[in-house]
């Protein structure tokens, strides 16, 4: 075990970002367990902190097996993927349709109307809770970069070796406190590992909308 639960985890994390605090970076915590970690670290950097809700679009058949993913309004497809299975214009894009309506509900009950902070041309620290695969988080930056943002940094508290090695590809830079060589699951790092709820996000962006407005964080 190496962190207490979340917000142990991104307050160890946060000084191995305190290089990007010149930057005036935006903090994406990915929905819903990289929040509270995100929400420690944009804390500890004087950075606005937003959400990253992203909706893998998961094979017909096969769930588990991205065709790509929605993010932040944009859609990132896995070409190779998509043709390699044979699956349909119409079958595609119903599962788009489907995921991007998911996304948007979630991300309207986290924000209470309030509009994502914009990241084109600016650096963007994206922090999820652990990482294991790599797939979700990587689906992520691909859509993120829709929005054409300077610099991508990808950051977690604990990581695989290989998918810390697919996040040094898909990432400007990458940052992970913890790389186990024995690693079985992220939940192995934290002593706590309960599931965040959609209220605990949502209660998360409120505080850090909160702080930033009274001190002038955009």
């Amino acid at each position: 075990m190496y962190f207490t639960d979340r917000r142990d985890a991104g307050r160890q994390l946060a000084p191995q970002l305190e290089q990007y605090r010149r930057d005036q970076p935006v903090v994406l915590g990915l929905a819903r367990g990289g929040v509270p970690v995100a929400a420690e670290i944009a804390a500890a950097l004087g950075a606005p902190l937003d959400v990253l809700v992203v909706r893998k679009l998961g094979a017909p058949l096969h769930r588990e097996l991205a065709l790509g993913a929605v993010a932040a309004g944009t859609v990132w497809l896995n070409e190779q993927i998509i043709g390699a299975l044979g699956v349909t214009r119409g079958s595609l894009d119903r599962i788009v349709a489907q995921e991007s309506a998911e996304a948007q509900r979630r991300e309207a009950l986290y924000r209470l109307e309030r509009p994502a902070i914009p990241v084109e041309g600016r650096t963007v620290i994206v922090v999820d809770d652990g990482l294991a695969t790599g797939a979700t988080s990587s689906a992520a930056i691909h859509a993120l970069r829709r929005r054409n943002p300077r610099r991508v940094i990808f950051a977690a508290p604990v990581c695989s070796v290989e998918g810390a090695e697919l996040m040094r590809k898909e990432a400007d830079d990458m940052v992970c406190h913890h790389q186990p060589v024995n690693f079985f699951a992220v939940s192995q790092a934290y002593g706590s590992f309960e599931q965040v709820s959609d209220e605990d996000v949502r209660r998360a962006l409120e505080s850090a909308a909160s702080m930033a407005a009274g001190k002038g964080v955009t």
